[in-house]
C-alpha cells in the first residue's frame, strides 16, 4: 500500500505584506508551519519562493521538492524556540573542523588539501578572528579557546533564519569555517562543496567512483546549494 499524502486543495498561491514581515497564501488563506505557528518570513524574495514550491505541487504534496518551506518550518518551529541549543550545535563544529584534519600521506593529496583549506584558515583568522590549529591523522587537535569562542559569538548573533541555513551549510560540509565562508560571501555552496569533497575526490581518482555513493553525494551538495539560497534570500530585500 503507498503511503498517504496530503492532497492539493487550492489553486491559487500568493504573497501578502503583514506585521512582522511576508505571508504566503493558498487561495486567500495564510499558510501556517506544520506546528501551527503563522508562517511569516522575513524577505519577500522567501515569501515568493515559498510560494512558488506551494504552486508548483501537483495533485499530491511532496515536501521533498520544498526545501525553502522546509527551512521555514525548521526557522520557526524549531530553532527559534531553541536558539541557544541550535547556536551551541553550530558552533561545536569549530572544535573539530573539516579543514583541520590533514593526510599524512600521499604527498600529492597532502598538496591538494593544503592549496585549498590553507587560504581558508587564513581567511577565517583574518575575517573571524580565529586562528584553526591543524593537524595530521584523525586524533584530535585542541583548538585555541579564544579561537572557538570567537567563533561561537560569531553563531550566537545570528537569527533564526540564518542558523537554520548555517546548520546545513555546516552540517552538509562537516565544517563550520565553509560554511560561514559561504554565509560571508566567501565562497560559493559549490566551491565550499568542492573544496569539502576533496579527500573523498581523491579516492575516486583512484579508485573509480561508486555509483551509489555519488549519487548521495549529489544529493548533499543540491541540498547546500538550497541552504546557500535560502541564506541568500533571507538577506534580500
Amino acid at each position: 500500500m503507498s503511503a498517504w499524502a496530503p492532497k492539493r486543495f487550492w489553486t491559487a498561491t500568493d504573497v501578502a505584506e503583514v506585521p512582522g514581515g511576508f505571508a504566503v497564501t493558498l487561495d486567500g488563506r495564510h499558510v501556517k508551519t506544520p506546528a501551527k505557528a503563522p508562517l511569516v518570513v522575513p524577505s519577500r524574495a522567501l515569501a515568493e519562493a515559498i510560494a512558488r514550491e506551494w504552486q508548483a505541487q501537483d495533485e499530491k504534496i511532496d515536501p521533498a521538492t520544498m526545501p525553502v518551506t522546509r527551512g521555514a518550518n525548521a526557522a520557526i518551529d524549531k530553532v527559534r524556540s531553541q536558539h541557544a541549543e541550535v547556536a551551541a550545535l553550530i558552533a561545536d563544529y569549530g572544535g573539530t573542523d573539516l579543514l583541520c584534519y590533514r593526510a599524512e600521506a600521499p604527498r600529492e593529496l597532502v598538496a591538494r588539501q593544503s592549496a585549498h583549506w590553507d587560504p581558508l584558515l587564513d581567511w577565517a583568522e583574518a575575517a573571524l578572528g580565529a586562528r584553526l590549529a591543524v593537524t595530521q591523522g584523525v586524533v584530535p587537535v585542541a583548538q585555541p579557546e579564544a579561537a572557538l569562542a570567537a567563533l561561537s559569538a560569531r553563531v550566537a548573533a545570528m537569527d533564526e533564519w540564518q542558523l537554520a541555513a548555517l546548520h546545513d551549510l555546516v552540517g552538509l560540509t562537516g565544517s563550520l569555517v565553509l560554511g560561514l565562508a559561504v554565509a560571508e560571501g566567501r565562497l560559493t555552496a559549490d566551491e565550499a562543496w568542492t573544496i569539502a569533497q576533496i579527500d573523498e575526490t581523491w579516492q575516486a581518482e583512484q579508485w573509480g567512483a561508486d555509483d551509489e555513493a555519488a549519487a548521495h553525494a549529489e544529493r548533499k551538495r543540491a541540498a547546500l546549494l538550497d541552504a546557500e539560497r535560502f541564506w541568500r534570500m533571507r538577506h534580500a530585500l
